[in-house]
């Protein structure tokens, strides 16, 4: 690569979460003005509410589906089973996704169509054989999915997480869970209990970034699985590169929750999820692809307890 080239590619990844951010701000003003044309009041005096309608409408409308598309390509070999040290693999080196599920900031459904993707799904109690299926280009997926709990608090996605959920023939498979991960064992504030210890597998795709209370909150997640379940990781965390890349992160950090739904970039996700309990098997990296300049550096892995 000449210098010239060199040097765009590494203004365009510092510049480009301020592009970003620039287009958050561009939804803000057709957010208000919608909520005006609906008479929805209350939300536009309330902060907390105005901030949910206004990232809906961003994630959904704008950024939600391009950032989608070009992580597909690492999260869906990740859910098969074909990713270690942080890279996607040709071969299957691990369990694909399987069982009973629990994916965390199910959103406006951005991710449900890959259940069907990775691997053979089917309801629970649903008898018959289940054959598995071969994904195109990839090793033979193993495993069936039985139940999918959607965990989304807040309820302006649910009716596109409905939609979502429709498209995808999943309806009698994934269900949504209108509340917080603490509430998730209390049939009082849902209609419906997940059991501590009964859960195969956890999917947190881009989500960890703006849950209240990470560490409480991951540490609850981890009771839910089983002996032997997997967690599937892919987040963007902490600069480790540099001080300085640290440092330009947390000032682009002083506007970007304010402005993206509440994500914060520099949390160290990946050292709460390894401080969270014991785990049997951790197979986490950052992809090698990613450059020195990335911004918003990410990992992607399994973590087996």
């Amino acid at each position: 690569m000449s210098l010239p080239s060199h040097i765009r590619d590494v203004l365009l990844g510092l510049l480009g979460p301020w592009n970003m951010l620039l287009m958050s701000a561009s939804c803000l003003p057709k957010t208000i003005l919608a909520l005006l044309r609906q008479g929805k009041y209350a939300v536009l005096l309330s902060p907390a509410r105005l901030q949910d309608a206004w990232f809906n409408d961003f994630w959904g409308g704008m950024a939600g589906p391009n950032i989608r598309r070009d992580a597909a390509v690492r999260v869906i070999p990740l859910l098969q089973g074909r990713a270690s040290k942080g890279d996607v693999v040709d071969e299957q080196v691990g369990p694909a996704l399987a069982g009973t599920v629990i994916e965390v900031g199910a959103g406006s459904g951005l991710w449900v169509d890959m259940y069907r993707e990775v691997a053979s799904v089917r309801a629970e109690g649903e008898g018959g054989d289940v054959r598995r299926r071969n994904v195109e280009g990839s090793a033979a997926v193993d495993g069936v999915i039985t139940r999918v709990y959607g965990v989304e608090p807040n309820r302006d996605q649910h009716p596109a997480l409905r939609r979502a959920i429709a498209k995808a023939g999943l309806e009698d498979v994934y269900r949504i869970v209108p509340v917080g991960i603490e509430d998730l064992d209390d049939a009082t504030k849902w209609d419906g209990r997940v059991e501590k210890g009964s859960v195969d597998c956890i999917v947190s795709i881009l989500c960890l970034c703006s849950i209240p209370d990470p560490e409480k909150n991951i540490g609850e997640l981890y009771q839910y699985l089983k002996k032997g379940g997997r967690w599937y990781v892919y987040e963007h965390v902490r600069c480790e590169h540099s001080w300085y890349m640290r440092a330009y992160q947390s000032l682009l950090n002083l506007f970007w929750p304010h402005m993206i739904g509440g994500c914060q970039l520099n949390r160290q996700t990946e050292k709460t999820l390894r401080e969270a309990g014991p785990w049997e098997k951790i197979d986490v990296g950052q992809p090698p692809i990613e450059p020195w300049y990335q911004v918003v550096p990410h990992i992607l892995g399994v973590f087996t307890k």
